[in-house]
């Protein structure tokens, strides 16, 4: 049986007004995790159709601003303070695009991206850590020292050897399943906290 895709969060999200039932992963491990603060600049890959992203606007407030990225053009978020780019986050110009928009280099980069499924869960598993590699590399050409990542992996064996790539990036790595999360998904989030620079190659501390 599939899931039942009118769940609570599913029609939360609607009472509310937000794009996708996201949102409320994204204000868990927020609460959780202080990845992003008022005032930030933060990167959203993969926002389409934008769940997160309108959540963020509301975190950052109007001092802050939001650059949305995605390869799909259907993000329907709107916003003085909000940018959306029609684009590969592996496309080389993108960091440029990206510190160009902001000013300098970003609080924080998040992700809810994922990658095409095939059914087949060392697949799709495969994928995603390659996805989420690729955004981890992203984010190290436009974090700030101090800075913050989020992004969502399935999990599997290759999970492991993403997290201690992150280990020698930032000075905490947790990973984190929200509640909203559906009991059959094998999705976890992995958050990086305090980004010690693209040079370093020190260790961070394990959670």
């Amino acid at each position: 049986m599939g899931y039942r895709r009118k769940d609570h969060y599913y029609r939360k999200a609607k009472e509310e007004g937000y794009l996708s039932r996201a949102a409320y992963k994204f204000r868990e491990i927020n609460q959780k995790v202080r990845i992003v603060s008022p005032g930030d600049r933060v990167v959203d890959v993969g926002c389409a159709p934008g769940g997160w992203s309108q959540v963020l606007l509301k975190v950052v407030g109007r001092n802050g601003f939001v650059v949305g990225i995605d390869i799909l053009p259907v993000c329907r978020v709107r916003g003085e303070n909000f940018a959306f780019l029609h684009m590969d986050v592996e496309d080389p110009e993108c960091p440029e695009k990206v510190l160009s928009l902001t000013r300098g280099p970003v609080d924080a980069v998040v992700s809810d991206a994922a990658p095409n499924t095939t059914g087949v869960k060392h697949v799709d598993h495969a994928r995603s850590v390659a996805l989420v590699d690729a955004v981890l590399t992203f984010a190290i050409r436009v974090l700030r020292e101090g800075g913050n990542f989020l992004a969502k992996v399935f999990d599997g064996p290759e999970t492991k050897e993403l997290e201690e790539k992150m280990r020698k990036k930032f000075r905490k790595v947790r990973r984190i399943r929200p509640g909203a999360t559906r009991k059959e998904s094998f999705e976890v989030y992995l958050t990086g906290i305090g980004f010690v620079g693209g040079g370093s190659e020190g260790e961070g501390e394990r959670d």
